[in-house]
């Protein structure tokens, strides 16, 4: 969820629940395709997201790129102003039609399918003229919504054990669509469907908690593709009326916990719990999870770990891609001491590591990790290894095996794999390590750092 009144005097409600919806009967454990991994370019505007998907995201083998809304917004230099709509023509900050499409065009000559984060729930918390040039009011949208189309409440939401007030009422005073009515759904369905129009593979249902999930089926089929690939946005909350368990039937939903209890687990507990991580923890099924370690809500509300953690980021996300659970997200944002701050340079992104862009997707021992997971993707976890504290080690069946040292000194042992015999490149750092007949090989891991070795995978 991502949202704000135009003051920015109200906290981001990225603690409140929200939905998320998965493909209509079947079950992927992410998006379907040989490649699960999706890079979350946060506010890049589309001329830099293409050029990152032929320079970088195609050959490391990310398999989608997720763009920020793209529809007409709000004004102001904050990134929640993105998701503040007040018409659905492409003009935002990040770019217009034409290079949206030829953003789409150049990704998928990459090889990398595209996710568009898509905010349906709401429309704008005030009044004025758009980026794109459109004259709006609360409740009125010349052309596209009038007053009758929102919820009869008006109110703020402010009981999550309440039902109606969580899915009829405000989401921190946004103008809250009656995704009940014909009109409203054929309206947003007509959103959609451009977007497929121009070639998009799927979206992210931004505060997909606040929408009853039958009005978000009957809006999905309603799409030239009624089985495109969903991943709904909805945060677990204990007692509360909505969970995000409701969603499952339309699509991928997120699974806020994984992320909250990897923070809590690298900071503060014993990497050797995580073992059976996943639904072991009472988490949703993997076939129908997205997950990530951290978002950016959640990067700016403190709730999980961020770019601000160092080694203990790294290693999450190390874990992330190499563990058999759920579809991963890897998010790439910027630096910010102020959490409403924008993009730097308006999404134009130069190159990275500069300007403040962060640009975690490519950080090596992260980047390095997508080929790995799409090598060993199918297989089941093996050669489960750990000290009782903070080192751990698995397989992945007979194609993979990693290593992760989250101890304050080095960590020298030989590991048990399925391996077959041969020498492997370990790609945390472009090191050779050999595996004997017997699948095993020996290894020192500094401290904070990991082992990642996989078939296929012979030189550095």
């Amino acid at each position: 969820m991502a949202s704000r009144t135009l003051s920015g005097a109200l906290a981001l409600a990225a603690g409140a629940s929200i939905a998320l919806a998965v493909p209509t009967g079947t079950a992927y454990a992410s998006p379907p395709g040989t490649k699960d991994v999706t890079a979350v370019l946060f506010e890049w505007n589309f001329a830099s997201v293409a050029k990152e998907c032929t320079n970088t995201l195609g050959p490391a083998g990310y398999g989608y790129v997720q763009v920020s809304p793209p529809a007409e917004h709000i004004q102001g230099s904050q990134w929640w102003t993105s998701y503040q709509p007040v018409s659905y023509r492409i003009a935002g900050r990040l770019g217009d039609a034409t290079a949206f499409k030829s953003m789409v065009d150049t990704c998928h000559a990459a090889g990398v399918k595209v996710v568009v984060d898509t905010v349906i729930n709401h429309m704008s918390a005030g009044s004025g003229t758009g980026t794109g040039g459109s004259s709006y009011t609360k409740y009125n949208y010349p052309g596209l919504y009038s007053s009758y189309d929102f919820d009869d409440c008006t109110a703020t939401i402010t009981d999550y054990t309440n039902r109606a007030n969580v899915q009829n009422c405000e989401l921190v005073q946004l103008a809250d669509l009656d995704t009940g009515e014909e009109y409203v759904r054929a309206t947003i369905a007509g959103y959609m469907n451009s977007l497929l129009g121009y070639g998009v593979d799927g979206f992210r249902i931004d505060a997909a908690k606040h929408i009853p999930a039958t009005d978000l089926a009957n809006i999905k089929s309603r799409l030239s593709n009624s089985s495109v690939y969903w991943k709904q946005e909805a945060i677990y909350g204990s007692g509360e009326a909505v969970q995000p368990t409701e969603y499952t039937g339309n699509g991928d939903v997120q699974e806020f916990r994984y992320a909250y209890d990897l923070k809590r687990v690298f900071n503060n507990e014993n990497l050797a719990y995580l073992k059976n991580y996943g639904e072991g923890w009472g988490y949703m099924s993997s076939s129908v999870a997205g997950v990530f370690v951290d978002n950016h809500d959640t990067e700016r509300n403190g709730s999980t770990l961020s770019y601000k953690d160092n080694a203990n980021y790294t290693l999450a996300n190390v874990f992330m891609l190499a563990y058999p659970y759920g579809a991963p997200d890897i998010n790439s944002g910027y630096e910010f001491s102020d959490t409403d701050a924008g993009p730097p340079n308006g999404g134009s992104v130069t190159a990275c590591w500069q300007d403040g862009w962060k640009c975690q997707h490519a950080w090596p021992e992260i980047l390095r990790m997508v080929a790995f997971r799409n090598a060993t993707r199918g297989e089941s976890l093996s050669n489960w290894w750990d000290n009782g504290g903070d080192a751990i080690a698995f397989g992945r069946g007979s194609k993979g095996f990693v290593a992760i040292n989250h101890e304050s000194s080095s960590l020298s042992r030989t590991y048990q794999t399925s391996l077959a015999a041969g020498t492997y490149c370990n790609v945390q750092n472009n090191t050779s390590v050999t595996v004997n007949s017997s699948g095993q090989f020996t290894a020192t891991l500094g401290a904070n750092t990991a082992l990642a070795i996989y078939t296929g995978k012979t030189t550095c």
